[in-house]
């Protein structure tokens, strides 16, 4: 699982908006911003759409590394 600081983090690397992650993803905009005020694991997000968010910033070329709880981070590859 992912953060919503990760989220927020990787959308800035890649210097992706919130409109271009939505299209990516296929995940909607308003949840998307529900996710990233979250600094830790949303509760409102569903772990499909969790799933969705991360596979299309890792297609991006995002890694995340650590766990929610422990050192949660991101890079480029």
């Amino acid at each position: 699982m992912i953060t919503g600081a990760q989220v927020r983090a990787a959308k800035a690397l890649l210097r992706w908006s919130g409109s271009d992650l939505s299209a990516k993803s296929g995940v909607s905009l308003s949840t998307i911003r529900r996710i990233e005020a979250i600094d830790g694991l949303p509760d409102s997000a569903s772990v499909k759409m969790l799933h969705a968010v991360q596979s299309a910033l890792e297609e991006g070329g995002v890694v995340f590394t650590g766990t929610p709880d422990h050192q949660p981070g991101v890079h480029l590859k």
